[in-house]
């Protein structure tokens, strides 16, 4: 099998650190960090008790950040020394009182109207162990697979464990030696002494230990032997890494690289093009299907369509090669973007059980290269598949995007009938109340056209109710729902505000698009005002000299002088 040649590409600028990981040349993970939204996950406080809810089995924990984060009862044991069945535990109201100081750890970052996730149960990463303080317990990464290597592992983790202290041996342990597992060991002690230290003199609310910053951790908890090369733009940053490096894995400072092409980092391996798709709503597989991701505040819904693919044999062996690509796709997605809690699949339907399970066996190994936990939890009685992966920060959308100020993140906006109806009724209760003769009104030129009609009848009409002449024009810069009346004045005043062009002129314009009654003349717009082109329509994206043979108030005609050889943006 042919291994996988995995990269680490970092760009770093005063706006934001990003750090992309890619596969065989294929975006599959993304961490970005802003100076001014540092991440809190694997933060340790000293916080106060601020309530403690009965009902919930919670408390909330003023840790010293905007909003108070929140502790559920089972998160106040620790989970290696949990001998005591939940029925039998102390609730939490003798567990914890208001006003009391407690060490908790940050283990969910807060979204949106919610506060952090806490833990009483504090653990230390190392780049090979993970120290537990006051358990009782060693474990192994279940990433390494080796039974042999496990069992040394544990042996070794063991025989070194001090006493009071529970250990994790991480993924990057495979193949360590006992030495270097004993100095990994010994930075830990070190630093969670110093941690006991700040408690004791930090007055609460206060955080006396800070995770590493984003490009560091990468190196911590990431960068193994497996990748090919960690490429980075910053040569501060690539120092720092170095410097690391000198103390974690000397071995592996071959491989990081300073960019310094003149070509941005993202752009030369494709990556920003990569992070747009993430955030569309559908994607595209390359047999011609195509994945809808719809995310709530519930749930993440993925549905799997065929798309332009037909296939060349029955349609259950379509269906079936659809569904096995998706299921590769989704799993690369749901890691990119980074997408937590229930996560509901929509494959099309397979009448065959053999296909259906091929398809869950194919997504089940998909996942496993996620390091976050993830579990397929299998079909349900309606066919769709469930499955559950572990949320912990913010997902990639919500990172890079908010919510659109015009339809209020519905993600939908009024059609151009029905907002050209409600503008119409706006103007009929303001115009009459404005003192002119005439207005110039600019509004979207979807609703613009609406409104004037075919001939400019409807418009008339308009302006016989209001009694005033009112002069339109359509803009793309402005909202399809929204208008705004950009002068008013006698009718000569806005008539020389409103007309762009006058008869007999000579101009260059672009052809946007055939005419809507007539295809084979061509629409231009110079400020929004339409020029119908004679002859045109199947000049759409060409550059054109025209020369204007007539004007009227919402519209010039225009015949062709010459025209260029290239399509243009126009002017």
């Amino acid at each position: 099998m042919k291994k996988t040649d995995k990269k680490i590409v970092v760009n770093f600028d005063h706006r934001d650190t990003r750090v992309a990981v890619l596969e065989d040349g294929s975006l599959v993970e993304l961490y970005v960090e802003r100076p001014l939204q540092q991440r809190v996950v694997g933060n340790i406080y000293k916080g106060i008790v601020a309530n403690v809810l009965p009902g919930m089995q919670a408390a909330f924990v003023d840790i010293g950040l905007e909003r108070n984060a929140f502790l559920y009862v089972d998160d106040v044991f620790l989970e290696w020394q949990e001998d005591t069945p939940p029925l039998n535990r102390n609730p939490i109201e003798k567990l914890l009182k208001v006003g009391e100081e407690i060490m908790v750890q940050v283990i969910k970052e807060p979204f949106g109207t919610k506060g952090a996730r806490l833990t009483g149960q504090v653990t230390l990463p190392g780049r090979y162990l993970v120290l537990v303080p006051g358990a009782d317990y060693v474990g192994v990464s279940r990433r390494i697979e080796s039974q042999t290597e496990r069992d040394r592992l544990r042996r070794e983790a063991m025989s070194i464990c001090p006493e009071g202290h529970g250990l994790i041996v991480r993924t990057v342990a495979e193949g360590v030696e006992t030495e270097v597992l004993k100095q990994d060991l010994q930075f830990l002690l070190q630093l969670w002494n110093r941690v006991q230290t700040r408690y004791q003199q930090k007055s609460a609310p206060a955080v006396i230990y800070q995770d590493l910053a984003l490009t560091c951790r990468i190196v911590r908890d990431l960068f193994v032997e497996d990748f090919s090369s960690f490429l980075i733009d910053n040569r501060s940053e690539y120092e720092k890494v170095l410097e690391m490096l000198d103390y974690v894995s000397p071995s592996l400072k071959s491989k990081v690289h300073l960019y310094q092409e003149e070509e941005p980092i993202f752009e030369k391996y494709g990556i920003e093009k990569e992070i747009q798709k993430a955030l569309e709503r559908q994607v595209w597989l390359k047999s011609g299907g195509y994945l809808v991701i719809d995310e709530t505040e519930a749930l993440t819904v993925i549905d799997v369509n065929t798309g332009r693919y037909i296939g060349r044999r029955n349609l259950a062996d379509t269906i079936l090669k659809t569904n096995l690509e998706a299921a590769r796709e989704i799993a690369r997605q749901i890691r990119l973007r980074d997408i937590g809690g229930m996560i509901i699949i929509d494959f099309i339907d397979m009448s065959i059980q053999e296909h259906r399970q091929k398809v869950l066996d194919t997504l089940n190994e998909a996942v496993k290269a996620d390091r976050t936990k993830t579990y397929v939890l299998g079909l349900t009685s309606l066919g769709l598949v469930e499955m559950t992966r572990k949320k912990v920060r913010q997902d990639l959308a919500a990172f890079l995007q908010q919510p659109c100020p015009y339809c209020g993140g519905v993600g939908r906006v009024l059609t151009p009938t029905v907002a050209g109806s409600r503008i119409e009724k706006e103007l009929k209760r303001i115009l009459p109340q404005l003192s002119s003769e005439a207005v110039l009104v600019e509004m979207h030129h979807e609703v613009a056209a609406l409104i004037i009609g075919a001939g400019g009848g409807h418009l008339k009409r308009l302006e016989e109710e209001v009694g005033k002449y009112i002069f339109i024009r359509g803009s793309d810069d402005i909202h399809l729902e929204k208008y705004r009346i950009v002068f008013q004045g006698s009718r000569e005043e806005v008539r020389s505000k409103a007309l762009p062009v006058s008869t007999g002129d000579r101009l260059t314009v672009t052809i946007e698009e055939p005419h809507a009654l007539n295809a084979q003349h061509g629409i231009a717009r110079l400020q929004g005002f339409v020029v119908n082109v004679e002859g045109a329509g199947e000049q759409v994206g060409r550059e054109m000299e025209v020369e204007i043979v007539e004007v009227s108030r919402t519209s010039a005609r225009a015949v062709v002088v010459s025209s260029g050889d290239s399509p243009s943006r126009g002017k």
